[in-house]
């Protein structure tokens, strides 16, 4: 399926989650069994282009694209969680979200120093979650320098922020809005 079609199977949501917000939802391009698969594909080539050795994605919706991404290229998976899921000692850090603040935790153990790690996650927007992902996975040791979306929401640049961090940023599609 060509990144067009893939596009068409997400669905919009006017005034979710609230007034005036177009949200994008994934969930009816991930129940596409063909639609996934090729979504799941071509961040598989972009990951490999990238020299992935290590896919990590944020809970809740990085776990389904990241996990996916990662089997498909037999790779390991690390889950960026929200705090207190982890069974172990972990690292974590506190960042701030547009109305509040939020914490990412991770297993230490689950990075091999020097490791290329690239994310994959189902959307960008602002960048606070895949920036904070970012500092909390090279503080434990990663390389990061790439990271993989679904959906870019270029209005709310997110991108650019990642950008600025020095992460290369893809998406598949893009939308324009919030």
């Amino acid at each position: 399926m060509t990144r067009d079609e893939i596009k068409a199977l997400v669905r919009t949501v006017p005034d979710f989650p609230a007034k005036g917000i177009l949200f994008r939802d994934v969930t009816t391009l991930i129940r596409h069994g063909d639609g996934f698969a090729a979504c799941i594909a071509h961040l598989a080539r972009m990951a490999e282009a990238a020299g992935a050795e290590v896919i990590a994605g944020m809970e809740a919706r990085g776990f389904i694209f990241g996990a996916a991404v990662a089997a498909h290229m037999r790779l390991g998976f690390v889950p960026v969680r929200k705090p207190g899921k982890l069974p172990v000692r972990t690292v974590g850090i506190d960042y701030a979200l547009e109305y509040g603040r939020d914490r990412l935790e991770i297993d230490p153990g689950a990075i091999d120093k020097g490791a290329r790690v690239v994310i994959v996650d189902d959307l960008i927007a602002t960048g606070g979650t895949a920036l904070a992902a970012t500092e909390l996975l090279r503080g434990a040791g990663a390389r990061v320098d790439h990271a993989l979306f679904v959906i870019d929401l270029p209005d709310l640049h997110g991108a650019e922020r990642l950008r600025g961090a020095g992460v290369s940023v893809e998406a598949l599609m893009d939308f324009p809005g919030h």
